[in-house]
């Protein structure tokens, strides 16, 4: 069919030509999906503020080849709270921009597009410190290449003291190799990974969260093969301790 509806995130929107705006969606059911919104930067527009970054709509699309066109947008959240908070909206902004180099265009994936909704709507509830790091960790394991964080990701051992992203995740005294990291961060890494989120987002802000926050980041930015330019706010990043 040349016409659909779904519902998507809007990740990240560009201008193209005097009046329209190239808008990037990760839908639910098409995939990453690029589309033209025509005339949404004049003034008269209805439903440019409706294609925002951040905003969970509603669409109705026509298929184009290389670019489907936006024919409709209804608004189903925009997220306020995140908007007016500056370490919410950094760390939206890196979710957005880890879902949009996580995904291909037009190959369904349901599961990080929940994900992603999930993510943002807790972030909208709460300002959790901890929300971006359990996307990244959680989208990764969805991927397959979560990392390794109950034993030593090169001989097994329990007795871990150090992260690695070669290694593939925690190291033993005995295999060392990476940046020591603390018990407190340790143990929020494997809540997030271990069926306890809900404990991990209560967490309050700390030294822990910050150091888990960079080291999601670091980890991203290792599978993807680039740097996600919206983590500035989560630098300095401290290599050599977590």
């Amino acid at each position: 069919m040349s016409q659909y509806r779904d519902r998507a995130v809007v990740l990240r929107t560009y201008r193209l030509g005097e009046a329209d705006r190239i808008v990037v969606l990760l839908t639910q059911e098409h995939g990453k999906v690029r589309a033209v919104a025509k005339g949404v930067r004049k003034t008269t527009s209805r439903i440019g503020a409706r294609l925002e970054p951040m905003n969970h709509v509603e669409v109705q699309l026509h298929r184009g080849r290389e670019l489907d066109t936006v024919q409709q947008v209804d608004l189903v959240v925009s997220p306020v709270a995140i908007r007016s908070d500056l370490d919410r909206m950094g760390q939206a902004l890196s979710m957005l921009e880890a879902a949009d180099h996580l995904v291909v265009d037009r190959e369904p994936n349901a599961a990080l597009y929940s994900m992603l909704v999930g993510a943002l709507d807790e972030l909208a509830l709460r300002p959790s410190p901890v929300v971006f790091a359990a996307f990244c960790f959680k989208a990764l394991a969805l991927e397959g290449v979560g990392p390794v964080v109950d034993a030593c990701a090169t001989c097994g051992s329990p007795d871990v003291v150090a992260f690695d992203l070669d290694a593939g995740g925690t190291t033993c005294r005995t295999c060392r190799i990476g940046a020591p990291i603390g018990p407190d961060v340790l143990r929020l890494l494997r809540d997030v990974l271990g069926g306890r989120l809900v404990r991990a987002l209560a967490e309050p802000g700390s030294a822990a969260t910050s150091a888990l926050a960079a080291l999601a980041a670091r980890t991203m930015e290792q599978h993807l093969e680039r740097r996600l330019r919206s983590v500035a706010v989560l630098e300095p990043r401290d290599e050599r301790a977590l």
